[in-house]
C-alpha cells in the first residue's frame, strides 16, 4: 500500500486520507443486528421486504456480504462479533449473545439460522447459543454441511454458500435433550 501510495498524486493521497477520516467517523454498528451502518439501523433491517420473521446468526460482516451475495436469504441478521474461544480469551460475554436472546424472547422469530464457521470455535458457539435459545421454543436450524468442515464461510464460493442456505437442517444436538 506504501508504495502505492508513493505513486499517487499528494492531492490524491490527501483526498484519500480525508475519505477515511470521514468513514471512519460516520460509520457505526446497526443498533438491531450490529452490521456495519451509515445511520442507527442498517440498510437490511430497514427493508421492509425481509423476512423479519427469520434471523440468521453470523460471526461478523464479513459473514453478512457472502451470505448476500448469494442472493438466497431474504430475513435478517445478527452479527455476533466473534466466537466463543476460550484459548484466546473470548467468552460469550465478550460478543452480541445478549440482544440475540432478547429478539428470541420477544416471540416474533419463528426462526433462528446460525450460519458460522464449522471450526471447534463455530461448533461451541453454535452449541451455546442452542442452549440460551432453547427455553423459547424456536427452531434453530444451521447450514447444511456443503461447506466444508474446518472452512471459514468467507472462502467458500457463492453456489456451496447459497446451497448451504437452501438446504440448512434443524440442529438437534442429542447431548442437550
Amino acid at each position: 500500500m506504501v508504495l502505492h501510495l508513493l505513486k499517487m498524486q499528494p492531492d490524491n493521497v490527501e483526498r484519500m486520507g480525508e475519505t477515511i477520516i470521514r468513514l471512519r467517523k460516520e460509520l457505526r454498528y446497526c443498533k438491531n443486528c450490529h452490521n456495519i451502518a451509515s445511520e442507527d439501523i442498517c440498510t437490511i433491517c430497514s427493508d421492509s421486504r425481509r423476512d423479519r420473521s427469520i434471523v440468521c446468526v453470523v460471526e461478523d460482516v464479513r459473514d453478512v456480504i457472502a451470505i448476500e451475495n448469494t442472493g438466497q436469504f431474504k430475513g435478517l441478521y445478527h452479527v455476533l462479533g466473534g466466537l466463543i474461544s476460550p484459548m484466546d480469551g473470548i467468552g460469550p460475554s465478550q460478543l452480541n449473545i445478549e440482544s440475540l436472546v432478547d429478539k428470541a424472547s420477544s416471540q416474533s422469530v419463528s426462526e433462528i439460522m446460525v450460519a458460522l464457521s464449522t471450526t471447534m470455535e463455530g461448533d461451541t458457539t453454535l452449541f451455546y447459543l442452542f442452549k440460551k435459545i432453547k427455553p423459547y421454543n424456536i427452531p434453530v436450524s444451521t447450514l447444511a454441511r456443503g461447506v466444508a468442515i474446518g472452512g471459514e464461510l468467507e472462502y467458500a464460493d457463492e453456489v456451496t454458500l447459497g446451497r448451504s442456505i437452501v438446504n440448512r437442517v434443524p440442529y438437534d444436538n442429542q447431548l442437550v435433550k
